[in-house]
């Protein structure tokens, strides 16, 4: 049994918490109104994960979580809650972080291809309606069906272009494809990209072992998403964790129960995920997070209140930490009564009251014991971190982003040949050693159908001319767009995520 650092302290019974490393795999939940301790709570499990060797993934929305970067000092406050505590003494240490940012500002730039969000992630980051979806889908299957990579942005806005532009000639096969509805799009697209879909879209796209790594001290590595612009596009944000989640389900090995997950992954502001979620797309995230502990990777959703999850997966979250909740309002007496009624009762406690009594950095915690059964809720103060408290300095995050193993791996964009390159009649040529500008490619509709000499350039491009210090990433996407551009059925298959298609098949 691997044991993990101590989470909270019922001071009157001096009974220590303990999150146990083989049920971190069992989902948690970290609730409570704002400024009640949450972002603190998930940065002591985070250190806690770390100091076992498990890697996190926590998306830093106020920018307070990049503190776990530097060892903590003290401080009356500090000072005051290990003493009532009984920690002393406290060794003050930082986590090994790696900074990542969609734009690429506050950290390495984390990109996906077009293809693996695939059209019902893209269309709910578009809201659009069940036709606009429909009218995507073909978009995507007409793309597949003919070589055609949709790797960027402007892939997408060309694909949809020529599609509209020969909608009759692929009315027979495909079915009917409105023009208003692809200018919807093309207007969400536009929407989009101001946005910053843009910097998202494209190569190389973020390789998933990339957040599964270990430092030299056995240390787990703590990946902090830099989510406070992202959070300009909640939508954005959202569906991107939500790809991100659902990418680690499809690519990760079943594991079973082992002694200690391989990845615990934290979804702060958890409620946008399921704001106007389709029916369609929620059944898939109750799939995936159903079954996705049994690849090792444990999911902490944190939230003001435990009613803006699903009772579906509100039910898979065994360990929890419910901080103080205000009750103001008819809906926030909704939420206080439900957040009591799924604990596990204590005599000792009116959970219910209790809720709205607690102060800053106290909780009602709950964690599942060795068997997986929850146990009885207690009243604890949440223990100190020994990292930093609050944000670092913009100086630290650049010296920390420069120092990563994955400094130069993902900062430079790759733009090989795809869609948007064959529809427009022209191969923008790899930049590789000596090499200059290839012939042109074939105009809209005369050869490029099922070819295999672009996927071939595409290949060899990529080999050459990706920049980076380690090739896997951008070979890995580079050989699933080659299997897309490939004339056989098998090869033109929609190659993406569980939640990537509304087809619903696994990976090819």
């Amino acid at each position: 049994m691997v044991e993990m650092s101590m989470i909270a302290k019922v001071v009157e019974e001096q009974k220590e918490l303990y999150l146990l490393a083989e049920m971190g795999n069992r989902h948690g939940l970290v609730a409570g109104a704002t400024g009640t301790g949450k972002t603190v709570t998930l940065q002591v499990m985070a250190e806690a994960f770390s100091a076992i060797g498990v890697p996190v993934f926590a998306a830093d929305v106020k920018g307070d979580l990049s503190g776990i970067s530097q060892p903590g000092k003290s401080s009356p406050k500090f000072d005051d809650r290990v003493k009532t505590l009984g920690l002393e003494p406290v060794t003050f240490a930082g986590c090994p972080v790696v900074f990542w940012d969609v734009f690429g500002k506050q950290g390495h730039p984390v990109r996906a291809t077009v293809s693996e969000m695939g059209p019902l992630l893209l269309s709910r980051i578009l809201n659009l309606n069940d036709t606009q979806t429909g009218v995507l889908t073909l978009v995507f299957k007409i793309a597949d069906d003919h070589g055609l990579l949709l790797l960027d942005m402007k892939d997408l806005q060309a694909m949809l272009q020529h599609v509209a532009e020969a909608a009759k000639e692929y009315q027979t096969e495909y079915g009917n494809i409105s023009a208003a509805s692809v200018g919807a799009i093309q207007r969400g697209l536009v929407s989009l990209g101001q946005q910053g879909g843009d910097c998202f879209f494209g190569e190389p796209a973020l390789n998933i072992e990339d957040l599964l790594q270990v430092d030299s001290n056995g240390k787990g590595v703590v990946n902090i998403l830099a989510a406070d612009e992202l959070m300009r596009s909640p939508q954005l944000y959202a569906t991107f964790l939500l790809w991100l989640m659902s990418e680690l389900f499809e690519k990760l090995p079943e594991v079973g129960d082992a002694d200690k997950p391989k990845l615990v992954f934290f979804f702060d502001e958890a409620h946008l995920l399921f704001n106007d979620l389709p029916s369609v797309l929620q059944g898939r995230i109750e799939q995936v997070i159903r079954l996705i502990r049994s690849k090792g990777v444990g999911v902490f959703f944190v939230t003001q209140n435990p009613i803006d999850i699903p009772d579906v997966i509100l039910g898979q979250l065994g360990n929890r930490v419910q901080h103080a909740l205000r009750a103001f309002s008819p809906r926030d007496q909704k939420a206080v009564k439900a957040a009591a009624q799924t604990f596990r009762a204590n005599p000792k406690l009116d959970v219910e009251a209790v809720i709205t009594q607690m102060g800053v950095g106290e909780g009602l915690v709950s964690f599942l014991d060795e068997k997986g059964i929850p146990g009885v809720v207690e009243r604890a103060m949440i223990c100190p971190p020994h990292s930093q408290i609050g944000p670092i300095t913009p100086e630290q995050r650049a010296a920390i982003v420069k120092s990563s193993v994955l400094a130069g791996v993902y900062e430079t964009a790759v733009d090989r040949e795809s869609a948007y390159e064959k529809l427009k009649g022209k191969v923008v040529a790899s930049a590789g050693a000596g090499d200059t500008a290839g012939a042109a490619a074939p105009a809209a509709g005369s050869g490029w159908l099922g070819t295999l000499e672009a996927g071939a350039t595409a290949i060899g491009g990529a080999l050459g001319g990706s920049g980076n210090r380690r090739g896997d990433t951008v070979v890995q996407a580079m050989v699933k767009s080659a299997a897309r551009s490939m004339g056989s059925t098998v090869g033109r298959q929609i190659i993406r995520g569980v939640l990537g298609s509304l087809f619903g098949g696994s990976k090819k």
